[in-house]
Formats: C-alpha cells, structure tokens, sequence
C-alpha cells in the first residue's frame, strides 16, 4: 500500500512538472522577467480577468495566455497581413517559432510564409528569448485538462 501511494505521488509531481518542461524549454522565467522590460514598451500581460501582470503599451498585442495560441489572433488588435497569413496557414506560438520571431520578425515571417513579408514587430531580441518564452509561461495558466 505505501508503495502504490508513493509511486502515485511520484507520478502527480512528475505531471506537473512535465507541463513545466514541455512549455518552458531551457529558459530562465527570472532572466525572463528582466528581459521582458524590453518588451514592455508595446506589450502588455493583462489576464482574461483584468488582472495586470505587466503594466505595458498597446503597441503590440497583450501577451497574456499567447504561448500555444495561433498568431495573429489575439482579439480587437489589428495585425498586419503577414503575421494573420502565418498564423492562417498554421502558426502556434511555441518555444521554437516565438525564439525565432523575436529574434528577426520580418525574416521569421518570410520563411514561414515562403515569399516576402512584414511585421510590425521592428525589434529584435537579440538574446535572451528563450528566458521570455519561460517567462510568459510562467504567467500564463496551465491549459484545460484534455487540451
């Protein structure tokens, strides 16, 4: 008996930190904390309840919620063509496509969509993506069961 109620306490802390390791990649959500000051000056993290997480610009979308979300849909924010058509044609910010995008937009836009494109998105992070990628998880709710 002891042995089946450790082996399924193992298991229940394993689940969840395998949602960790699944979302949050080799980033560091502290460092990403710091970086995303950067981000702050267009973005914001305001969650579906109105709770600020990060006061920022509405520049870009809020990032509340966007890891796993397909680009270019966050609503009642006008998005250029490019990054709509990318999101269209299958785009689902993971850890690989949000590295890449916030590190040359316009040439990670171009790539997906095979022809030439544009992003509003002007800034480059030139390190650090990875620790803002953990971070937004780390901000972010754990998905429905079942998702």
């Amino acid at each position: 008996m002891k042995l089946m109620i450790a082996t399924a306490a193992a298991a229940v802390s394993l689940a969840g930190s395998a949602f960790a390791d699944n979302h949050a990649g080799v980033g560091d959500p502290a460092a990403g904390e710091k970086e995303f000051n950067k981000c702050k000056s267009c973005h914001m993290i305001v969650s579906d309840d109105g709770t600020e997480i990060v006061k920022g610009g509405r520049t870009g979308p809020n990032l509340w919620n966007v890891i796993g979300r397909q680009a270019g849909t966050y609503e009642d924010f006008r998005y250029g063509d490019s990054i709509v058509a990318a999101g269209e044609k299958g785009l689902v910010w993971d850890e690989e496509s949000f590295v890449a995008y916030t590190q040359d937009p316009k040439g990670f836009l171009s790539d997906y969509l095979g022809e030439s494109a544009r992003s509003k998105m002007s800034f480059k992070l030139r390190k650090g993506a990875e620790d803002v990628y953990a971070y937004l998880v780390s901000v972010s709710p754990e998905p429905e069961e079942g998702s």
